[in-house]
């Protein structure tokens, strides 16, 4: 295990890029990290650096019924984006990916 050398807790995509312009000015690596639900070790810092935990961005944005989208942000949970879901007749399931 590589961690991080300082976590922070960005609430606001204007944050995230002022905090990823600073990191890119400075030779800063960034680990982003969003709900801990992921198994590839993203968020091994084997190079130090910052960790940016997306977790307190969790608002779902939008939702369209007709073309079947979603719009959140990364802390959204596939628990939380379901109980949004509910009522609707759509579900988010496991293994489904974004492209």
């Amino acid at each position: 295990c590589a961690p991080q050398d300082v976590v922070v807790w960005p609430q606001a995509v204007g944050q995230v890029q002022e905090l990823a312009a600073l990191c890119h000015h400075c030779r800063v690596p960034m680990v982003p990290f969003g709900t801990g639900t992921g198994l590839e070790g993203g968020v091994n810092a084997v190079q130090g650096g910052i960790c940016f935990d997306l977790s307190r961005m969790d608002t779902i944005a939008e939702l369209s019924l007709e073309d079947f989208s979603v719009t959140v942000e990364p802390g959204v949970t596939r628990k939380a984006l379901n109980k949004h879901l509910r009522g609707t007749g759509l579900w988010f399931p496991v293994g489904t990916v974004a492209m």
